[in-house]
């Protein structure tokens, strides 16, 4: 039996009031944080339980719905076909309340993250016979993991609890934590993604564990949301962000074979590129092991084009497709979107939809492709294996444009900028003709674009406090702003409290401003 664990916040166990012997005799497969870290592989066990953690993101919030595409709804670019998920409608038109489905998940699983976090962080230092080196490595793993739930948290919730160590008894205190005030929440991830930083990492992994570029990367993006909303702090955090980013992009120029642009759009979701060049950090899945559950919200609903679900529940919005530039690689067929593509469990006779379709994360392996000339065709597995990317070296790019140009615009942030606009077939304008603030909607622009539907969009849009009008093509206020006939307002900055924690947990209260 492949020995594995997700080791959780609380481990209680309840015995039963049994005379009989037998019924006493302790179970050799159960596994508890007092038995569990004795030997130096138990290190790697446990780190492996909070990446397991991650998968959450495509787990099912209900019918015809997943957690990750809480993210996307509210980003405004996309829309439901089936209009079956009343928590995901809800999201579609920001009418959620606090006890959204989604929004309870995610609050859930990432504190469920941090809690077997904290555990590893306590017990694999205590592990005998572990080397120093390899405790250190595998504490900065579960350091990094427990920054990046943290981020997650902070940016959706602001005040949130901060628990940094594992909690046994239901009498601990911090089963009621209080809320810590943002700076607090950041002051962590901050010194944890340090601390994995200095972990001893290699410069990139294949494997799926996190990298030193992967913890660079992620810092780059913790300092750029603090400059902006709600911490504001401006202009020396944008240069951090810019500065760490930059270290990132060196590396790349000095190692192009391990860090990288994709040279076209397909190399984003071929499963054979899990982990590779342009994917820095990843979640992780495996093909009939661990299946990706992504695809069937992707696809249009219930057309028998592929092998896999089709449920159509995140389709992009024709006025957000319609503000990409003429000839975008990106907006051409099979770029990131489609329209065209194959009955009969994806090969049979071809088929031209009513609408385009997301193709980025589109899975071939798992879905199926016709033949074409003398390619065979791919009879669709329907399992997927196509990990989800958390953080692409685009957006390292993109972070470096944004963040160098408050400084001050450089020919290096306007060749970041130019790269990722080269690749979709897109003349950039001289970099004379920018001015800070053209310069600055520009990148804004690009990543509303090439980020589509990875689960940033939403985030820019709360750091930035700015909305992409689609009609208008400008960026306007947050507050105010409407997005497919819906108001936003400055509520909108923060999710409510899950409402079954802040009913449970007095020391919540207040709930976010608003709610």
């Amino acid at each position: 039996m492949k020995r594995h664990i997700t080791l959780l916040c609380i481990a209680l166990y309840v015995a039963t009031g049994c005379s009989s012997s037998f019924l006493e005799e302790q179970d050799a497969s159960d596994i508890a944080p007092e038995t569990f870290f004795t030997t130096p592989e138990d290190a790697e066990s446990a780190v492996r339980g909070i990446y397991e953690n991650f998968r959450f993101h495509g787990d099912g919030a209900g019918i015809f719905s997943a957690n990750f595409q809480m993210l996307d709804a509210l980003s405004g670019t996309a829309e439901t076909e089936t209009g079956q998920n009343s928590d995901l409608n809800n999201l579609y038109s920001y009418q959620y309340t606090g006890d959204n489905l989604h929004l309870q998940q995610w609050w859930q699983q990432c504190y469920e993250g941090i809690a077997n976090a904290n555990l590893s962080i306590q017990k694999i230092p205590t592990i005998p016979a572990i080397p120093e080196a390899d405790a250190t490595k595998w504490v900065g793993q579960a350091k990094f993991l427990r920054a990046f739930y943290h981020f997650w948290i902070v940016q959706l919730w602001g005040d949130a609890p901060l628990i940094t160590r594992p909690i046994s008894s239901w009498n601990d205190p911090e089963v009621n934590a209080p809320r810590a005030a943002t700076q607090a929440v950041y002051d962590l991830i901050i010194q944890d993604l340090k601390d994995a930083e200095a972990a001893g990492f290699a410069d990139t992994d294949v494997s799926g564990y996190a990298s030193k570029c992967a913890v660079k990367s992620l810092l780059a993006r913790v300092y750029l949301a603090m400059a902006g909303f709600p911490l504001n702090k401006g202009a020396s955090y944008y240069q951090l962000a810019a500065a760490k980013a930059k270290e990132v992009i060196d590396f790349a120029v000095a190692n192009p074979a391990k860090i990288g642009l994709f040279p076209n759009y397909d190399g984003l979701h071929n499963p054979g590129n899990n982990n590779l060049l342009e994917h820095i950090f990843q979640i992780q899945y495996a093909a009939g092991i661990a299946n990706a559950n992504y695809q069937t919200f992707f696809l249009p609903n219930n057309t028998n084009i592929t092998a896999s679900g089709e449920v159509g529940t995140t389709v992009p919005t024709a006025k957000f497709l319609a503000t990409y530039e003429e000839n975008d690689r990106r907006i051409m067929e099979k770029g990131f979107y489609f329209k065209e593509y194959y009955l009969g469990g994806g090969t049979g006779a071809p088929i031209t939809l009513n609408r385009h379709y997301i193709y980025k994360h589109f899975d071939v392996v798992a879905n199926g492709k016709a033949a074409i000339g003398d390619q065979p065709p791919i009879v669709g597995s329907g399992n997927s294996g196509l990990n989800y990317p958390l953080i692409r070296y685009a957006d390292v790019l993109l972070i470096y444009a944004e963040a160098q140009n408050e400084s001050g615009l450089n020919t290096e942030a306007y060749n970041a900028l130019k790269s990722i606009r080269d690749r979709a077939g897109l003349v950039t304008p001289d970099q004379g003709t920018y001015n800070q603030a053209t310069f600055r909607e520009a990148v804004w622009t690009e990543r509303w674009h090439e980020l589509s539907y990875e689960g940033i969009t939403w985030f820019d849009m709360l750091r930035l406090r700015k909305v992409y009008d689609v009609d208008s093509k400008k960026f306007v206020d947050f507050a105010g702003a409407v997005i497919n006939g819906a108001p936003l307002a400055t509520k909108h900055y923060l999710l409510p409290l899950p409402a079954a924690d802040f009913r449970n947990n007095p020391n919540l209260q207040p709930n976010n401003p608003g709610w």
